[in-house]
């Protein structure tokens, strides 16, 4: 494969997001920061502490030789499983808002589950390009199913379905383009929703989210506050929103504004012009990726390049739905956006190796 120059359009709205979801971060916390902390940039500092690795980083891994990451993809693999299997051990697992998914270092955490989404598309890319015509048989489809389906069930215990789900998606997806036969999927999406819904009876609070999502009316004070108030700061923000730092739903309305729900802070803020331009930019990011894994030569390269784009594809679609009342309650962060350092680098990191495949096209892009 010839080496051409990265994609410079891609890199740029990779950059472009992350300082506009910084800025966000603040607006959005610094009414809590201020309360909690008595310092309204507690969140910004912290979160700019991990866009700066993030961006360095950024800068490292394109200017690597991505294909070379293949010889290590086994390792990565096996650190990312022995951290989610390391954070549910009490006492060492940090436990928040009822999961325990977070592993403490100093005054900072990680979240293992977040690495695992991309050690487990490294590791499915790499089998997938070494077994491709093996990944048709349907033999082949059930020992892949039952690994993804393994790493999903030890997320699940932290519990964080949110991130599970993120990560069975993009996989599935993945074993798709991977050459799997479609009638394994139209028996797998049977068996999906009757798992989904043994998922969610076993769980109380996963039937309240549900019950929340069909009417959050019915207890606008508990499981529907949150739906509800994410919807009071989207409507008012009409066409080009109230202005920056201008949210009212902040003021200890809507809930860790700064977190899952502030995609409804960004409408608020700049409108529906402004929730569709952010909109754009992903869109543009995923299209981008998903052009570069299909005119790159190397199937390892082809097949991780994919899994990215679809990976944020499925976050940002489902955080989106969440937010505007499409979907269900679930726990998942806007890529790029919502304040957590794992959630950052992870995504920084990746499209980061996105943005390094680019410059294996065998045709330019743009």
């Amino acid at each position: 494969m010839h080496k051409r120059s990265i994609d410079y359009l891609l890199l740029g709205s990779i950059i472009i997001l992350s300082i506009f979801g910084l800025l966000m971060v603040y607006s959005a916390s610094n009414v809590v920061a201020e309360e909690k902390y008595l310092d309204s940039f507690y969140y910004l500092k912290r979160q700019g502490i991990f866009f700066v690795i993030g961006m360095v980083l950024l800068y490292f891994i394109i200017n690597f030789n991505i294909i070379k990451i293949k010889k290590y993809v086994n390792i990565l693999f096996i650190i990312c499983l022995i951290l989610l299997i390391i954070v549910l051990i009490p006492g060492i697992g940090m436990v928040r808002g009822g999961a325990r998914s977070w592993i403490g270092i100093g005054n900072f955490s990680i979240q293992p589950s977040e690495f695992m989404k991309l050690g487990l598309i490294l590791l499915l890319a790499k089998y997938l390009s070494e077994h491709y015509e093996e990944a048709k048989e349907i033999k082949t489809f059930i020992f892949l199913l039952l690994f993804i389906l393994g790493i999903f069930l030890l997320i699940l215990l932290q519990p964080d379905f949110g991130t599970g789900l993120v990560l069975l998606l993009s996989c599935i997806v993945l074993l798709f383009i991977g050459g799997a036969k479609l009638k394994y999927f139209i028996v797998l999406a049977l068996l999906g929703i009757v798992g989904i819904v043994i998922l969610i009876l076993s769980a109380p609070y996963r039937m309240e989210r549900i019950t929340a999502y069909l009417n959050p009316w019915n207890d606008p004070l508990g499981s529907g506050f949150q739906g509800i108030q994410s919807l009071f700061a989207i409507t008012p923000g009409g066409l080009f929103g109230h202005g920056y730092n201008q949210s009212i739903q902040k003021h200890f309305f809507l809930p860790e504004p700064q977190n899952d729900f502030i995609f409804a802070i960004i409408v608020e803020e700049f409108g529906l012009l402004g929730g569709l331009i952010v909109l754009s930019f992903y869109f543009f990011i995923i299209y981008r990726g998903m052009k570069i894994g299909f005119s790159v030569d190397d199937y390892f390269l082809q097949f991780v390049a994919i899994g990215i784009s679809i990976s944020l594809a499925v976050q940002v679609f489902i955080n989106v739905g969440v937010v505007i009342g499409l979907l269900p309650v679930t726990g998942i962060t806007l890529p790029l956006f919502s304040y957590g350092g794992s959630s950052l680098l992870l995504t920084i990191l990746s499209l980061g190796i996105l943005v390094s495949i680019s410059k294996y096209q065998n045709y330019d892009t743009r």
